[in-house]
């Protein structure tokens, strides 16, 4: 099979869909790889680096989608790249189609295979590539927020870990998923009063036995979301329900009346955000003023580190990449289920349940 791993053109992606270990263990395998020139410069990865490894390098992205079968990327396609895609084409990638119905719509009428990073389910509900960056972003989600509450950025000039003789800040964070847990694992780290709001009651009891009771655990209901938001310093939504629309757990109402100058940081915001009040920012321009409130919503958190964050992408999808193309895709979904629960579009068709209800059209079941 013809791989083509592009260079990504979203704004402040600096990430890379593969490294050059993965261009060896594809090549020997008998495929090809093509890559664009720069692809890898933002994670520190010169193209001579993928040539030793046995890529083809070519100055224009339109070449790698001509011939490549499968291309590889870490973001959804832009404008720019939708035009290049052709029918039966396999796009492997993170979607995050529910929140955008635009792009599916595109993926429709092209008829691109289209297999969402984020969307690939193991039988114990787990989603593996979306894991490491859900990790990245948790993580990243304290530091941003601590910037955030900084007085030069519009917040309250609260030092998220306080010092002697005066309280920490208070963090709320809305979720005990992968991104929940290691936002709260930072967050308790620096000395932050911590919070964390589920509605699994086993995450609860998971997080409050690791962090040894230092972390304050609540079940998820529009009382305990409503007190605790109002009187938060730093508030993360970290809600996920693979495949679909985040859930709405914070309200414009209850956005006005958080504590002036505060935070609010939206991990979810790829999946349309779980507040009323989010909108998707960039990293060049990551935050915005909205009822006295500064609110982060950078669609794509991990890019802000790229070298961590596409060592430990590649770590996860190599496998599923080559499995499709050793086997090809009919015979790859055939045989691994959770790679067929990523499949979102193909032949025109929706393939994922949550998708297809989240932008209001038809399933069809591969």
């Amino acid at each position: 099979m013809i791989i083509g791993v592009p260079r990504e053109i979203k704004s402040s992606e600096a990430r890379v869909a593969m490294v050059p270990s993965g261009v060896s263990a594809l090549v020997a395998h008998g495929h090809e790889v093509l890559v664009e020139k720069g692809a890898g410069a933002g994670t520190g990865i010169p193209d001579e680096a993928y040539r030793a490894a046995g890529a083809k390098i070519f100055a224009k992205a339109s070449v790698l989608w001509q011939q490549a079968a499968m291309i590889v990327k870490v973001k959804e396609p832009l404008e720019g790249e939708l035009r290049l895609m052709r029918p039966g084409q396999i796009l492997y990638t993170y979607l995050h189609l529910a929140s955008n119905e635009e792009l599916t719509r595109a993926l429709l009428r092209r008829k691109v295979t289209a297999i969402g990073y984020e969307t690939i389910q193991l039988e114990d509900g787990s989603l593996p590539l979306l894991t490491p960056m859900s990790e990245v972003a948790g993580k990243l989600s304290v530091q941003v927020g601590a910037h955030c509450l900084e007085a030069h950025s519009g917040g309250s000039g609260i030092l998220l870990g306080g010092v002697s003789g005066v309280k920490p800040a208070k963090v709320v964070i809305l979720g005990a998923g992968v991104a929940g847990s290691n936002a709260c694992q930072v967050a308790v780290g620096m000395g932050a009063h911590v919070t964390v709001i589920d509605i699994n009651p086993a995450k609860l009891r998971y997080l409050h036995d690791i962090m040894g009771g230092r972390v304050t655990t609540l079940m998820s209901n529009r009382a305990n979301i409503a007190e605790e938001v109002c009187q938060a310093d730093l508030v993360i939504g970290s809600v996920l329900i693979p495949g679909a629309k985040a859930p709405k757990l914070i309200t414009r109402d209850l956005v006005r009346q958080m504590k002036p100058n505060s935070a609010f940081v939206d991990i979810a915001i790829d999946q349309g955000g779980c507040s009323e009040t989010s909108h998707a920012t960039t990293h060049s321009s990551p935050t915005y003023r909205l009822y006295n409130v500064v609110h982060y919503c950078v669609a794509n958190m991990p890019g802000a580190v790229p070298h961590t964050s596409t060592m430990a992408l590649t770590n996860v999808t190599l496998g599923y990449g080559l499995k499709i193309a050793e086997k090809g895709f009919e015979q790859a979904i055939a045989q691994d289920p959770a790679l067929k629960r990523g499949v979102n579009t193909h032949a025109g068709q929706i393939t994922h349940a949550a998708v297809a209800d989240a932008v209001g059209m038809p399933c069809h079941e591969l």
